[in-house]
């Protein structure tokens, strides 16, 4: 009896102590659901617009175009679903790209191009992925459309990226030595002479 008193006990202390906490109190207070994706997209507007340089050297207008997007898109509860939804999937996805950079660090030559483009395409369908995922939990469905033939599309683009992997990795078998023929020459010289 005692026993199961003191893991009782124990169990709200070794939950996430201090740190866990203080995590679930600004959890309560809208930290998470406001103050950080408020923070975001600040940031992000006002690095955009400091960097497309439209209003020149002038931050302040910058800084209130910035405010003013970031309050706005706050206003309606849609923007901190979408962000409580996105990043934990992305954090899932971002692990998955790492393992498989690990792993794959472990058999393959950094210096080969073709795996390279292969793990940045698996990079790209996990960051894809994500996407889908985090825009399907707020009801953004892509009609039933994209449900019955998504097959078909991923056969037409891997169909698409293999023309395109062969071609780029191509070379002419025999190259046609350059002719030099009087006629050649004169053509060349008479084009070099025009310019």
């Amino acid at each position: 009896m005692v026993g199961i008193l003191v893991f009782l006990a124990s169990y709200g202390y070794f939950e996430g102590g201090a740190l866990g906490n203080l995590l679930n109190i600004w959890e309560q207070a809208g930290i998470f659901s406001y103050a950080i994706p408020f923070l975001l997209i600040f940031a992000l507007i006002f690095g955009i617009l400091t960097r497309m340089n439209i209003f020149k050297d002038n931050k302040a207008i910058n800084g209130i175009i910035a405010l003013a997007v970031a309050l706005m898109a706050l206003q309606f509860p849609v923007v901190p679903r979408f962000f409580a939804e996105l990043f934990p999937a992305l954090g899932v996805g971002l692990a998955v790209i790492l393992v498989v950079l690990i792993i794959s660090g472990l058999f393959i030559d950094p210096n080969n191009k073709g795996w390279m483009v292969g793990l940045m395409v698996v990079s790209v369908i996990v960051v894809v992925a994500v996407l889908v995922s985090a825009s399907r939990s707020l009801g953004f469905v892509f009609g039933s459309w994209w449900r019955y033939n998504w097959p078909t599309l991923i056969g037409i683009l891997v169909f698409i990226g293999l023309i395109i992997a062969i071609v780029a990795s191509s070379k002419p078998l025999n190259p046609q030595p350059q002719v030099n023929s009087p006629l050649a020459q004169a053509l060349r010289g008479a084009i070099a002479g025009n310019q």
